[in-house]
């Protein structure tokens, strides 16, 4: 069964027991307050007629007093017992007909204890009732229209946006495109919200989309370079490399510098990788100055540069040690990579945050290109890279890995004077 039959079918059935419960609750309570309020009218006559007869002598007409407390339509009957000692009713014989009685005992004239009995014909209240009933079966009827319409329009209003939701996603399986809904840009209700929700992972999905798109054009143009020139170089040994030494030499430095340079993309390439996944995070209390001497002290050995630490302030920071590390390996390293002078790792503090300035003093990058950095395979100069052995994809770990510790990562550079990457760590009660 269909959802929009569905929806229109418990709809009304559910109206319509709604409908028929209210009916049958309307007849029945004013059924009970008319058969309610007649036996108290008939319960204050009787008591009337008490008092009264409680007051007669031998002389009063009696079956005069008897009929003016006589129920409309009833009678009045006055028992000894069990015997019948004087009765008054509106005809000759009443009518079989719905009734209702009141027996109360009383003094009569002569002081004996008597019981009246006071019965009022219904016959009225029922036709009231029959006429009740069949007003409300009239407008249960003529109420079962406008609720089959509702059905139909409401299951209309809920399925029109899943409707357009199921065709646009057919479109997009069947051409390949990222296809939107055409919605309006403020207001809706929870189904428009969708929809919106909707157009919105369709655009993250064309993002993410084009950007695996470019990632794999530019890491296959990059892996390619290098297997070029390890395929022309083996040739090259194979027709000459046995015969002259030189070339040999030659041939087999460079396919080892293009195989570790190779190697070492690749290496980046799983370190996005994994950086897209969410690390494993622990903050903890490092003591700021001995960590950045630390991390000074191995970039020291193993590129023989000289690394300046000036870190007076803050003293601690909160961070994952391992994380940051890594992250400041891979800006020193760019640091020493474009400058042939010291390295100076400096530090500072604001309100929320500490940072650490990583400052080189070389050669510096054009304003143009400073949005762009963090791009993977992104270069500043076709050859740059190659003169550095980069990948272009360094500080495109580094910004994943910042990403992760809630780091900012700021760029100032200067042609000619150098460049400063400031990396600005949240406080503790900012983490």
């Amino acid at each position: 069964m269909r959802l929009k039959t569905k929806i229109h079918l418990l709809t009304t059935m559910l109206m319509l027991v709604i409908l028929v419960a209210t009916t049958n609750g309307i007849y029945f309570l004013y059924e009970k307050f008319a058969y309610d309020t007649e036996y108290n009218q008939l319960q204050s006559r009787a008591n009337d007629l008490s008092s009264s007869l409680s007051q007669l002598n031998a002389q009063t007409n009696l079956q005069q007093v008897l009929r003016v407390y006589m129920p409309t339509d009833g009678a009045v009957y006055i028992y000894d017992g069990e015997r019948l000692k004087t009765k008054v009713q509106a005809t000759l014989e009443m009518p079989e007909v719905p009734s209702i009685t009141y027996t109360m005992p009383t003094i009569w004239i002569d002081g004996t204890v008597v019981d009246i009995t006071l019965q009022q014909s219904m016959e009225e209240v029922e036709q009231t009732l029959d006429l009740l009933k069949v007003i409300l079966v009239v407008v249960s009827i003529m109420a079962t229209l406008p609720i089959f319409l509702a059905s139909l329009v409401l299951g209309r209003l809920i399925l029109l946006p899943l409707e357009r939701l199921n065709i646009t996603m057919r479109k997009s399986a069947a051409t390949g495109k990222y296809e939107k809904i055409d919605i309006p840009e403020k207001g809706g209700d929870e189904l428009t919200n969708i929809n919106r929700t909707f157009n919105m992972m369709m655009e993250k999905l064309e993002q993410h989309y084009q950007k695996q798109q470019e990632f794999v054009s530019n890491a296959s143009h990059e892996l390619k370079t290098p297997i070029t020139v390890i395929e022309s170089y083996a040739k090259l040994l194979l027709r000459r490399g046995f015969d002259n030494r030189e070339v040999a030499q030659e041939s087999l430095q460079a396919i080892a510098n293009e195989s570790t340079r190779m190697h070492e993309m690749v290496l980046q390439l799983l370190e996005l990788a994994k950086n897209n996944e969410h690390l494993a995070i622990h903050l903890e209390q490092l003591e700021l100055e001995p960590f950045l001497q630390k991390v000074a002290s191995q970039m020291q050995q193993a590129y023989h540069r000289t690394f300046i630490v000036d870190a007076k302030l803050p003293r601690f920071i909160y961070s994952d040690e391992k994380i940051l590390k890594q992250l400041l390996f891979i800006l020193l390293d760019n640091a020493r990579k474009y400058s042939e002078d010291e390295v100076r790792i400096l530090t500072a503090e604001t309100t929320n945050h500490a940072c650490i300035t990583i400052q080189d003093f070389g050669i510096g990058i054009p304003e143009e290109h400073l949005p762009h950095l963090f791009e993977r395979f992104y270069r500043v100069t076709e050859d740059r890279n190659r003169k550095t052995g980069g990948s272009g994809l360094g500080l495109a770990i580094a910004h994943e890995l910042a990403e992760q510790l809630g780091i900012t990562i700021d760029v100032k550079s200067t042609l000619g004077e150098g460049t400063s990457f400031t990396l600005c760590i949240p406080k503790e009660e900012e983490q």
